[in-house]
Protein backbone atom coordinates (compact mmCIF):
# COMPACT_ATOMS: atom_id res chain seq x y z
CA UNK A 1 0.00 0.00 0.00
CA UNK A 2 1.44 3.19 -1.38
CA UNK A 3 0.81 7.06 0.58
CA UNK A 4 -1.80 7.75 -1.89
CA UNK A 5 -3.55 4.58 -1.42
CA UNK A 6 -4.03 5.54 2.53
CA UNK A 7 -4.76 9.22 1.92
CA UNK A 8 -7.87 8.16 -0.26
CA UNK A 9 -8.62 5.86 2.33
CA UNK A 10 -9.00 8.58 4.83
CA UNK A 11 -12.83 9.16 6.20
CA UNK A 12 -12.78 12.91 5.79
CA UNK A 13 -12.99 15.47 3.24
CA UNK A 14 -12.35 19.11 3.00
CA UNK A 15 -12.75 21.27 4.91
CA UNK A 16 -12.57 18.92 7.32
CA UNK A 17 -9.17 17.05 6.33
CA UNK A 18 -6.13 17.90 7.60
CA UNK A 19 -3.37 16.15 5.76
CA UNK A 20 -1.75 17.80 2.84
CA UNK A 21 1.28 15.05 2.74
CA UNK A 22 1.58 11.62 4.13
CA UNK A 23 5.67 11.59 4.58
CA UNK A 24 6.55 8.23 6.42
CA UNK A 25 4.33 5.02 7.69
CA UNK A 26 5.53 1.54 8.58
CA UNK A 27 4.47 -0.55 11.39
CA UNK A 28 6.41 2.04 13.80
CA UNK A 29 4.52 5.54 13.06
CA UNK A 30 3.22 7.97 10.66
CA UNK A 31 5.03 11.29 9.74
CA UNK A 32 2.94 14.11 7.02
CA UNK A 33 2.33 17.83 6.86
CA UNK A 34 -0.72 19.98 7.05
CA UNK A 35 -0.70 23.42 5.92
CA UNK A 36 -3.96 25.58 7.64
CA UNK A 37 -5.65 27.44 4.90
CA UNK A 38 -6.32 31.10 6.23
CA UNK A 39 -9.79 31.17 4.84
CA UNK A 40 -10.97 28.33 6.98
CA UNK A 41 -14.41 29.04 8.94
CA UNK A 42 -12.72 28.74 12.30
CA UNK A 43 -10.48 31.47 12.27
CA UNK A 44 -13.15 34.05 11.30
CA UNK A 45 -14.10 34.31 15.06
CA UNK A 46 -11.24 32.57 16.85
CA UNK A 47 -9.67 35.26 18.98
CA UNK A 48 -10.57 39.04 16.85
CA UNK A 49 -8.48 39.95 14.68
CA UNK A 50 -5.69 37.78 15.91
CA UNK A 51 -6.60 34.30 14.39
CA UNK A 52 -4.78 31.26 16.19
CA UNK A 53 -5.99 27.53 15.16
CA UNK A 54 -8.36 26.11 17.98
CA UNK A 55 -6.29 23.18 20.02
CA UNK A 56 -9.04 20.86 19.14
CA UNK A 57 -8.07 21.17 15.48
CA UNK A 58 -4.70 21.06 16.02
CA UNK A 59 -5.81 17.63 18.21
CA UNK A 60 -7.75 16.30 15.06
CA UNK A 61 -4.73 16.98 12.37
CA UNK A 62 -2.43 15.02 14.94
CA UNK A 63 -5.15 12.22 14.95
CA UNK A 64 -5.52 12.33 11.47
CA UNK A 65 -1.87 12.27 10.20
CA UNK A 66 -0.76 10.42 13.57
CA UNK A 67 -3.12 7.68 14.51
CA UNK A 68 -5.96 7.74 11.43
CA UNK A 69 -3.21 7.03 8.38
CA UNK A 70 -0.84 4.56 10.64
CA UNK A 71 -4.51 2.43 11.73
CA UNK A 72 -5.28 2.43 7.99
CA UNK A 73 -1.76 1.19 6.79
CA UNK A 74 -1.86 -1.17 10.05
CA UNK A 75 -4.93 -3.02 8.80
CA UNK A 76 -4.62 -2.74 4.90
CA UNK A 77 -6.63 -5.43 3.70
CA UNK A 78 -8.80 -5.90 6.71
CA UNK A 79 -10.77 -2.58 6.49
CA UNK A 80 -13.92 -2.77 4.20
CA UNK A 81 -16.81 -0.34 3.88
CA UNK A 82 -18.57 -0.96 7.26
CA UNK A 83 -15.52 0.08 9.25
CA UNK A 84 -15.26 3.44 10.64
CA UNK A 85 -12.64 5.11 13.44
CA UNK A 86 -13.35 6.42 16.36
CA UNK A 87 -11.12 8.42 18.89
CA UNK A 88 -10.95 6.81 22.32
CA UNK A 89 -8.80 9.60 24.47
CA UNK A 90 -6.54 12.28 23.78
CA UNK A 91 -4.22 13.65 26.20
CA UNK A 92 -2.26 16.79 24.62
CA UNK A 93 -0.10 19.14 25.95
CA UNK A 94 -0.28 22.55 24.02
CA UNK A 95 2.93 24.50 24.23
CA UNK A 96 3.06 26.98 20.92
CA UNK A 97 0.24 28.98 18.89
CA UNK A 98 -0.44 28.10 15.57
CA UNK A 99 -1.40 30.80 13.18
CA UNK A 100 -3.17 30.76 9.47
CA UNK A 101 -0.85 29.85 6.57
CA UNK A 102 1.24 27.97 8.96
CA UNK A 103 3.11 24.55 7.96
CA UNK A 104 3.08 22.02 10.54
CA UNK A 105 4.39 18.25 10.20
CA UNK A 106 3.00 15.50 12.43
CA UNK A 107 4.80 12.55 13.78
CA UNK A 108 3.52 9.92 15.35
CA UNK A 109 5.34 6.83 17.40
CA UNK A 110 2.94 3.76 18.18
CA UNK A 111 2.90 2.74 21.59
CA UNK A 112 0.34 -0.55 20.86
CA UNK A 113 -1.79 -1.96 18.17
CA UNK A 114 -3.75 -4.61 19.83
CA UNK A 115 -8.13 -5.53 20.11
CA UNK A 116 -8.52 -3.12 17.52
CA UNK A 117 -7.01 -0.36 19.81
CA UNK A 118 -4.41 1.80 18.53
CA UNK A 119 -2.76 4.09 20.92
CA UNK A 120 0.88 6.37 19.54
CA UNK A 121 2.68 8.86 20.82
CA UNK A 122 2.34 12.33 18.92
CA UNK A 123 4.34 15.68 17.95
CA UNK A 124 3.70 18.00 16.15
CA UNK A 125 6.11 20.67 15.50
CA UNK A 126 6.18 23.95 13.01
CA UNK A 127 8.25 25.16 10.48
CA UNK A 128 11.07 26.43 12.53
CA UNK A 129 11.03 22.72 14.00
CA UNK A 130 9.32 23.68 17.29
CA UNK A 131 7.23 21.25 18.93
CA UNK A 132 3.52 22.84 18.80
CA UNK A 133 2.31 19.93 21.11
CA UNK A 134 2.61 16.55 22.28
CA UNK A 135 0.70 14.12 23.72
CA UNK A 136 -0.77 10.64 23.16
CA UNK A 137 -3.83 9.44 20.76
CA UNK A 138 -6.13 6.64 20.67
CA UNK A 139 -8.59 5.24 18.17
CA UNK A 140 -10.02 2.16 17.18
CA UNK A 141 -11.79 0.37 14.17
CA UNK A 142 -15.60 -0.34 15.24
CA UNK A 143 -18.40 -0.76 12.46
CA UNK A 144 -20.73 1.52 11.36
Amino acid sequence: MDYQDILKLLPYEKPFLFVDELLHVDENGASGTYTFDGNLDFYKGHFKGHPVTPGVILTECMAQIGVVCLGIFLLNEQLNSTAAIALTSTDIEFLKSVYPKEKVMVTSEKIYFRFGKLKCRVVMKNAAGNNVCTGTIAGMITNK
